[in-house]
């Protein structure tokens, strides 16, 4: 399917720039994407059943850590450009439904749980207002899918005799960074009905509700469903690959001398590869990548074609083993048992500048830490109130300091800009073991070598040069 602007008999639709939109599911995604769309100048509705959630956002507050959104999110709930609510009848005049509800992963299986997505669609259909004058209103769906499924929903829609269109909007937000990539994303992806009318009428509305960064010359994909689909999952594939590659050349390097900071440096000039997550380290986590891979091989299964992404298995296998190592290093660094040893843990979200525990590696190895008789005291600048609610037996100082005071093992595990600026020196007179296990690499081995430390990298050792 083409791209290119609508054409003249399509030019009714657009009678002024600011939209009606509502963005079903206000979590991360849709609480971010809804107070961007108001700064784009639209007139925007976001619903939740989750009454705490929507009470907070209501009064300008976020529930959550990501650098940007606070302002954004205050200075829109005070203009009234942006509400929140949890009565679906305020939808009803939407011109455009974004869903951006959540897909987990279904309990004991690699599939996603598609629950909140029907859910979502069931209620714009509900809900949503007849069009008038035979202008139809735009389902947007931004939720990362199983390939097939946007089909499915076209056909509820089609059926509900709403007038509603549907197109496949995939989100690309990388949290800490998730503002900056709603209003200045790196391409538009829109998944349009086959039927070229209908198509045409989609992407002038998606485009009229993007004219900002379109004319700022945003690269556009046009496709069909299935492939606006696919590419958000494997764009996650393609990344959770390259982390798991770089992680596995760590694990030669532990085992030859070898340094896999220096080996991802010479192979990411090569300008087929890249250097761009090359970082060896504890591994991926969060709440996109596991789940998406293990979701697409699932789906794989599914239809049939499950030998075309079994490198996935081993992807999540490599992955996973780097929390095993990280536990094995804490041992190796006390000669032994962790029973009654103090670790400090600097960091448990799974990546700076958010406040998301989803399948983190730096909380799974806490966990293990923990499991197997350590003492631990966590430190992190945004998840320290969730983790005392969410685990109110392990010890949550509020700073290094006291985190690192008597320690066996202080543990970098999310490399905040904070723990990475940390003076080994001073640390030093602090623990009661000079032992720092470097889980991102993002330290310098000789300057905390030199302080009097006892480094342990991730594939590295102390290099002579």
């Amino acid at each position: 399917m083409g791209s290119g602007k609508a054409g003249p008999r399509l030019a009714r639709y657009w009678l002024t720039s600011l939209m009606r939109v509502s963005v079903i599911g206000c979590g991360y995604l849709g609480a971010v994407h809804a107070a961007c769309m108001a700064e784009l100048g639209h007139d925007v509705v976001g619903l939740d059943v989750d009454e705490k959630k929507v009470g907070l956002l209501a009064e300008g507050t976020p529930p959550f850590h990501e650098p940007g959104f606070p302002e954004l999110l205050k200075r829109h709930v005070e203009s009234g450009k942006l509400r929140f609510t949890t009565d679906p009848a305020q939808i009803a005049d939407a011109e455009i439904h974004f869903i951006g509800v959540g897909t987990p992963q279904l309990q004991g299986r690699l599939g996603a749980d598609m629950t909140y997505v029907n859910q979502a669609v069931a209620t714009i259909i509900e809900h949503a207002a007849p069009s008038a004058e035979g202008r139809p209103a735009l389902v947007a769906g931004k939720s990362t899918v199983p390939v097939g499924t946007a089909q499915g929903i076209a056909d509820k829609l089609a059926a509900s005799g709403k007038n509603l269109l549907l197109a496949w909007n995939p989100e690309f937000l990388r949290e800490g960074y998730a503002v900056q990539d709603t209003l200045t994303p790196d391409r538009f992806v829109y998944g349009l009905p086959d039927d070229r009318e209908q198509g045409e009428i989609a992407k002038a509305m998606l485009d009229e509700c993007y004219a900002t960064a379109l004319a700022a010359g945003t690269p556009l994909v046009v496709a069909n469903y299935p492939t606006a689909e696919l590419v958000k999952v494997a764009a996650n594939s393609f990344l959770a690959t390259k982390i798991s590659f770089i992680n596995a050349m760590a694990e030669l390097c532990d085992a030859t001398g070898g340094d896999v900071t220096r080996l991802a440096q010479a192979i990411g000039y090569d300008d087929r590869i890249g250097s761009k997550f090359l970082q060896a380290g504890i591994g991926f986590g969060g709440g996109c990548l596991p789940k998406d891979i293990r979701a697409f091989m699932a789906r794989a299964g599914e239809l049939g074609v499950d030998e075309a992404l079994t490198f996935l298995r081993e992807v999540d296998t490599i992955n996973l083993r780097r929390r095993d190592h990280a536990v094995n290093l804490a041992e190796e660094a006390v000669g032994g048992r962790l029973v009654g040893k103090k670790i400090a843990v600097l960091g448990i979200t799974f990546k700076p500048d958010t406040d998301d525990l989803r399948d983190s590696p730096a909380l799974d190895i806490a966990g293990r830490l923990y499991a197997r008789g350590a003492e631990l005291a966590v430190v992190d600048p945004a998840a320290a109130g969730h983790l005392r609610e969410r685990q109110p037996e392990i010890n949550v100082p509020d700073t290094v300091e006291e985190a690192v005071t008597d320690a066996n093992v202080v543990m970098i595990l999310t490399p905040w800009r904070e723990f990475v600026d940390l003076d080994p020196a001073a640390l030093l007179p602090l623990v009661k073991s000079p032992n720092v296990i470097d889980g991102r690499n993002v330290l310098d081995p000789h300057r905390w070598s030199e302080a009097g430390w006892n480094y342990f990298g991730m594939g590295r050792g102390v290099p002579a040069w």
